[in-house]
């Protein structure tokens, strides 16, 4: 069918470069349970396809229909396709994952702060919401000190077991927030339920926006197991005027603009619907 193989759209040097850039982007996603495999895998795996572009770059002629075009066979573009696949093996190596464990650890100072917040709310609440308050939050301290924890652990040691770890730490957190954002409704006292929801809604941010992104380097096996541990979900406890108190603690966090914000808020409640939470 096809007079020369070189012009078929998967051996041509666009296509290779579309196909590593779809290795690499599957890879990114389950890259970081290569720990099993072993660095070299991946290393291998780039070296291959590699190896595979420069035969290209030797032998593939340029379109006669792009006369434009630099030619393929010169060393300049055969050095940025090898720039290229370097470039990809970090996602290979698992660096998405370590990027997400890193962002945890960078979200620290404002989930203690959250979570602080929580701890010394109890005491300014009316006499009847305290006790609902206080047991609907008991376990944030615990929760949140150990998603940090272990997104340490997984930046020392990215492994498959380290990450599943975490996608658990998260999801448990994650629930425990929501359940208690359904409780503090129950709070009889307007003012009291206001204030109880709005400082529980903080740490809900948080984790919400941490759990989009662990979500974003699970495969859809994983997040499906993830999503069946959600007894709670965000629709469930999601009220209107939080989306603003959402964007402004992302753009802080990120110290961006508030439209990218809201992009990011967007993308990271559509990453928690599709994924069944």
């Amino acid at each position: 069918m096809f007079k020369n193989i070189w012009l078929h759209p998967r051996t041509t040097f666009a296509g290779l470069l579309v196909g590593a850039t779809t290795i690499a982007g599957v890879l990114s996603q389950q890259g970081v349970t290569l720990g099993h495999a072993g660095a070299g895998t991946g290393v291998a795996l780039i070296s291959g396809i590699a190896a595979a572009l420069l035969g290209l770059l030797a032998r593939d002629p340029a379109p006669a229909s792009l006369p434009d075009l630099p030619s393929l066979k010169t060393p300049t573009v055969g050095v940025l396709a090898l720039c290229m696949l370097l470039l990809m093996m970090p996602f290979v190596s698992g660096c998405s994952g370590v990027s997400v464990a890193q962002d945890i650890v960078n979200w620290t100072p404002a989930l203690q702060s959250a979570v602080a917040t929580v701890d010394s709310t109890a005491a300014i609440l009316d006499p009847g919401a305290a006790p609902i308050f206080v047991a609907a939050t008991l376990g944030f301290d615990a929760a949140s000190n150990l998603l940090v924890s272990g997104a340490k652990a997984y930046l020392a040691n990215p492994s498959a077991s380290i990450l599943a770890q975490l996608q658990t730490q998260i999801v448990t957190f994650q629930q425990q927030v929501n359940a208690a954002l359904l409780s503090a409704a129950k709070i009889v006292n307007p003012a009291s339920q206001q204030h109880a929801l709005s400082v529980i809604q903080g740490v809900a941010t948080i984790a919400n926006a941490i759990l989009a992104e662990v979500l974003s380097i699970s495969s859809k096996a994983q997040a499906a197991a993830l999503s069946a541990q959600a007894a709670v979900k965000v629709s469930m406890v999601a009220r209107p005027e939080t989306y603003g108190e959402a964007v402004a603690a992302l753009s802080a966090h990120y110290a961006e603009p508030i439209p990218a914000a809201q992009q990011r808020v967007d993308r990271g409640y559509a990453v928690l619907l599709q994924a069944g939470f």
